[in-house]
Formats: C-alpha cells, sequence, structure tokens
C-alpha cells in the first residue's frame, strides 16, 4: 500500500522477502540490502548493511511505520529508506489465542497474553508455530516465535526489556529458468532436491530501553537503547562436487553463527522554536563463518545434503561508530526547516584460518580489512498553505556501504578482500504535498523524486556459490509517487497508490557471464548505459474497495499490479508484469463482554493468474525466476479475553 516500497513474496522462506524502496536493495539475492529496518526500536539490520525481517511478530504488530527520501539517510548506513515495525501496548489484561488454515498446508497457531501489574509494570508474551507445505515441491516450511516484553514506568523514567527467539527451518525450491517457467510456472528446479538445498535459522536477542525526563532548561529528556543477540544459519547450496572441491571454494554448506550488539544513546533538546535531537550509535557484529563440502561420497553418485570435509574458517567483523543531530525549527506558524547530519565509520575485516592446507594445498589467504567514512547531511523546508494543504522540499547526501558478503571474493578470483569495491553515494532531492481533505473529501499525498547515485555497486558474477561485485557507475532513479484514501461514504472507503520509476545505468560496464572471468575475453559482456537497474520496476499501484457492510464487518476487494521486471543487468529477460485481485472479508463478535472472536477470510489471486512473484537478480544459472502463488485461501480465528 505505500507508494515507492516493492516487497516481492518470494514464497520461498529459505530466502526472506525481497524489499526494495525506490529501486535500492533491488539487486539483493537474499536478504534486504539497501534499507534500514528495525522491530521494536531494535536494528533487524547489521552493521555491515545486510538485514532480515523473518523474526518480525506481525501478528502482534500494532503498526508499521516506512521512511523514504531524503531524510532516511539520518538512519546511517545502507538507508535507501526505512522499515520500523511497531508492538501493541499493553492497556488492559487481555489474554489471545490464534488459529489459521490455508492452502497448501499452511497453518499457524498463537498465543498471547498481555497485563499491567501494579501502577507501574506491565507485561505481554507471545508464542506462535507456523507450518506450510508450499505450493511448489520441496518448498515446506516451519517456523517458532516467542517475544517477551516488560515495561516499567516511574515518575521520571521508563524502562522496557525486550526478548525474542526465532527457530525456522525450511526447504529451498530454488529458482527456475525461462524454459521451466514457460513450461510449468509452479515447478521446482531439479536441483533443489537433487542437492536437497535447504536453510536453518536460530536468532536470540535482548532489547533494553531506557528514557529519563530530565527537565533541566533546555535539555528535555536522555534515552539510552541497547540490544543484543545471536543467529545462527545452516544453508545447503546447489553446487557440484567438482566445483566444491576447488582449492578456493568455501563448499556447499554454509554455516555461521553471529553474535551482534548495539547502544544508541540521545539528549533532546526543547528551545523556544527549536527542537533538537543529538546523539551517538555503536554497532558491532562478529560472525564466526564455516564452509563445508555438503557431500561425504561420490561414488555411485553423489550424496548431497550431508555435511563433508570443511572447506572455510573465517571470522568475520564489522564495527559502526556514528554521531548525528537533527534539529527542526519552527519559523513561522506555516513554514519550518529541518536540518540533520550523520557522520561515522564503518570498519569490516575478515580473518582467513583456512588457507594452504595438505587438502587445498592453493588455497590463499582471503584475510583483509576496509574502513567507510561518511557524512551524511539533510535539509528540509516545509510550508502550510492551508490547514488542508501542506508542501515539502528536502534534499540529502546518502551513503551504502557494501556488506561483508559482498567484500568477500576478488574480481579476478585471486586471493584475499574485494579491497577495489568502494561504497556508493547517492544525493537525493524530493519535493511533495499533502492534502487532507477532512469530512468527505480525500486524502492526498504527492512526492516527485530525484536520485543520483555514483559507485552504484553491482553484481559482477554469480555462480557456482560465490558472487563477486563491483561499482559500475552512475546511475540515476526519478520517479512520482501518489497516494490517496477518501472515504466516500461512511460505509465505503478506497485506497490507491501509484509508482512510476525511471531506474537507469547512466554508465557502461563490463560483466561476467561465466567462470571464471577476467572482464576480458570470453565469458563477459557490455552492459550499455541506459539499461534498467536489474530487479526494478517501472510501474507499481494497489487499489482497494472497502466495505462495512456492518459496524463490525468488512467486505474488500484489493488489486495489485506492476510493469516487467529486468532480470540481469544486461536486460537479457524480463519476468512479465502483472495484475492481481484479491477478496477478504473480516467480522467481528461478541460472544460475551469480555470474549470477542475475529475472523478473517481471503483468497488471493482470484483469477488463478500465472506470474513470477519475484526475481533472482544476475543468476548466472539463469534460474532468474521465482513462481508467485496460484489461487490460494486463508481462514483466521482469533479469540481476545479481557480478565
Amino acid at each position: 500500500r505505500v507508494p515507492g516500497l516493492t516487497v516481492a513474496n518470494r514464497n520461498n522462506y529459505a530466502q526472506d522477502l525481497q524489499i526494495s524502496s525506490r529501486g535500492f536493495g533491488a539487486r539483493a539475492g537474499f536478504g534486504v540490502r539497501g534499507l534500514r529496518m528495525y522491530a521494536d526500536g531494535i536494528p533487524a539490520t547489521m552493521p555491515d548493511g545486510q538485514g532480515q525481517v523473518a523474526h518480525f511478530d506481525l501478528a502482534g504488530a500494532q503498526r508499521i511505520e516506512v521512511l523514504r527520501g531524503p531524510f532516511s539517510a539520518l538512519y546511517g548506513n545502507s538507508s535507501g529508506g526505512v522499515i520500523a515495525m511497531f508492538s501493541a501496548p499493553v492497556t488492559d489484561t487481555t489474554s489471545e489465542v490464534g488459529v489459521d488454515f490455508g492452502s497448501f498446508g499452511l497453518r499457524q497457531q498463537r498465543v498471547a497474553f498481555g497485563s499491567p501489574v501494579g501502577k507501574n509494570v506491565d507485561i505481554s508474551a507471545s508464542v506462535s508455530h507456523f507450518e506450510i507445505d508450499g505450493f511448489r515441491p520441496h518448498s515446506a516450511a516451519s517456523r517458532d516465535l516467542a517475544n517477551v516484553r516488560l515495561g516499567w514506568q516511574g515518575e521520571s523514567d521508563r524502562l522496557v526489556l525486550q526478548v525474542s527467539n526465532q527457530d525456522q527451518k525450511a526447504d529451498d525450491p530454488l529458482g527456475v529458468n525461462r524454459a521451466l517457467f514457460d513450461s510449468d510456472p509452479r515447478a521446482t528446479t531439479p536441483e533443489a532436491t537433487q542437492f536437497n538445498t535447504r536453510k536453518t535459522i536460530r536468532q536470540t536477542q535482548v532489547g533494553l530501553a531506557w528514557t529519563h525526563q530530565l527537565g533541566l532548561g533546555p535539555l528535555d529528556s536522555l534515552a539510552v537503547s541497547t540490544y543484543s543477540g545471536s543467529r545462527g544459519v545452516v544453508q545447503y547450496l546447489a553446487i557440484p562436487f567438482g566445483t566444491q572441491n576447488g582449492n578456493r571454494h568455501g563448499g556447499g554448506l554454509i554455516d555461521f553463527d553471529r553474535t551482534y550488539a548495539g547502544l544508541d544513546t540521545r539528549l533532546a533538546w526543547r528551545f523556544d522554536r527549536v527542537d533538537l535531537v543529538t546523539g551517538v550509535n555503536v554497532e558491532q557484529m562478529v560472525d564466526d563463518r564455516q564452509g563445508y563440502l555438503s557431500f561425504t561420497t561420490t561414488t555411485p553418485v553423489p550424496d548431497y545434503g550431508v555435511r563433508g570435509a570443511p572447506k572455510r574458517d573465517e571470522r568475520n567483523t564489522a564495527l559502526t561508530r556514528e554521531a548525528y543531530a537533527q534539529a527542526e525549527w519552527r519559523a513561522t506558524e506555516a513554514v519550518s526547516a529541518t536540518v540533520g547530519l550523520r557522520s561515522g565509520q564503518v570498519a569490516m575485516s575478515a580473518d582467513d584460518h583456512f588457507q594452504n592446507t595438505t587438502a587445498t594445498p592453493a588455497n590463499g589467504d582471503d584475510s583483509g580489512q576496509l574502513k567507510f567514512k561518511y557524512t551524511s547531511p539533510v535539509l528540509g523546508l516545509s510550508y502550510k498553505a492551508s490547514p488542508a494543504l501542506t508542501f515539502h522540499l528536502s534534499g540529502s547526501r546518502g551513503y551504502e556501504t557494501p556488506t561483508l558478503g559482498e567484500l568477500a571474493y576478488q574480481a579476478n578470483g585471486a586471493a584475499g578482500f574485494n579491497s577495489g569495491l568502494q561504497a556508493q553515494t547517492s544525493r537525493q532531492v524530493e519535493a511533495g504535498a499533502k492534502w487532507r481533505g477532512g469530512a468527505g473529501l480525500p486524502d492526498i499525498d504527492l512526492a516527485l523524486f530525484d536520485i543520483r547515485t555514483s559507485n552504484e555497486i553491482g553484481v559482477l558474477t554469480n555462480a557456482g556459490g560465490r558472487s563477486a561485485f563491483q561499482n559500475v557507475g552512475h546511475t540515476s532513479r526519478r520517479g512520482a509517487e501518489l497516494s490517496t484514501r477518501w472515504r466516500v461514504l461512511p460505509s465505503l472507503s478506497t485506497q490507491l497508490s501509484v509508482t512510476k520509476l525511471e531506474a537507469k545505468y547512466k554508465d557502461s560496464f563490463v560483466t561476467c557471464t561465466a567462470i571464471p572471468c577476467l572482464l576480458t575475453g570470453a565469458g563477459t559482456a557490455t552492459v550499455p548505459a541506459g539499461n534498467t537497474i536489474a530487479g526494478t520496476q517501472p510501474t507499481s499501484a494497489y487499489f482497494e474497495v472497502a466495505w462495512k457492510a456492518l459496524p463490525s464487518a468488512e467486505l474488500a476487494l484489493e488489486i495489485r499490479g506492476q510493469g516487467r521486471t529486468a532480470v540481469d543487468d544486461r536486460n537479457s529477460d524480463f519476468a512479465g508484469g502483472y495484475g492481481l485481485a484479491s477478496l477478504r472479508y473480516s467480522q467481528r463478535f461478541a460472544i460475551s463482554p469480555v470474549d470477542q472472536l475475529e475472523l478473517l477470510a481471503r483468497v488471493d489471486n482470484i483469477t488463478n493468474r500465472a506470474y513470477a512473484g519475484s526475481v533472482i537478480v544476475n543468476d548466472a544459472n539463469g534460474r532468474f525466476f521465482e513462481p508467485g502463488a496460484p489461487r490460494n485461501a486463508l481462514a483466521s480465528l482469533r479469540w481476545r479475553h479481557s480478565w
């Protein structure tokens, strides 16, 4: 529903969602890059810029906030946009039990409880179990989530402690090539079962936030938040035994354990016409990254999908140190200005402990370290032309470092960190207007943006479980975003969002089409200037009309569409555009004064359209296409009891 934001459901729980904002993040083959994400104030994006959202407890969320445009630069490295989830607050004593059933074996159970304890303490907790068989062979998944939140409110202080845990197992059906997608758009590539590709995830994190009201003249408050966590991933890839056996290959089994932590301290100042926030932020992640062969024998055929001999042993670290300030000046009743600055340093390193062994005599040293420094200013102006109409203009400089994964391999195949890879910088300008129509009139938001990026990070080669990256020169992202919300009648409402995006390479560059590749001669191709940035869509739209048949019941039609998507930088193929229609119905039943039952039923892809829900950008094997789900249904029941 948010213009400018694309969230592609890969229907593959081994690879998470594919999220991009105004074309930032579109290159990600797994996880989320180019955006900052938060769950109740705890970053879901690591210091190197890579993140994931699988541990978000959407069933317990009160709201999700999205920030696009220049002001996202105030959130630091890799901020093409910001997505923040906030859990529902505890206001009374309640318990909740929910069950969900859907197509393709979808089932979920959830139990939640929340209560104030005395005058100053509140507590909430939830646990859920999710399973799905999947509409494609070899796409089953299961996930367990647990969350506990404890709050304390004093006269001048507020403390919130949060603990969460995620355990997930998922088969990986991989993408499919054009021929298989055209013949059976809901198929699974044979390599998925041949290599038994799959992934397990476990993640535990703790966060503590303290706010203290100072009241020392203009010095208003102090806020300190800290978090710590661990994440472990075991993933089996589709890599032939001959490739895995190569001297410098990390194997077909990825196994890493990550610890991460962060601290943010900020002061809020209140002056006559100026509000000021200043702060410092420190974040660190440490990966113990192991690699293994994904087989133990090769005769008569390889027994893929089992842990074999070690092939990789590294300690990777990323450390971010930042300082920031943001001031809002209310110049007049109609005019206000906001200015901000964030300056920081990201240090990344790899310490290779697996080199020149008896089994791999030519395995070179992949150790290395790099530091990136940045300063991101932002300026915004706002003019309230009338109580209903506001204009805004803003500009900023953005900064995005390569991730540790993007620094792992040299472009020429030699040992060592990809030390030639630079951070990409962008200059962003946005102008827009907001109209709040009031009773009987629509609300309208309009934004026009122009983003010019230097040293854009792109894929050089992606095959055999190894991805190398390069800077591909200048790019531009220009577009318009429109959204409207209109309650036509007390019982009838509509919502519309439309995005137009032109994301282009401004410089030509050479990319690899085969392995090995030395950027000269065979196995290379030139990407001409003017090509569309891979993974982006020129248009996207969402429309909804909802009718409240009863005060407690709603029936809605949703229509979502998007234009075609370039699968690689060469624009050699495109996933076709599509339009999907869905129906939903919800109703609340008051069983008693303290018991309430909520029903949600929906049918997605009513016309049973075959389409590619997402693409794997620049996949050298040509398995670009990830099939979208056929017609499917969901029924959800939630019982809520107030004590």
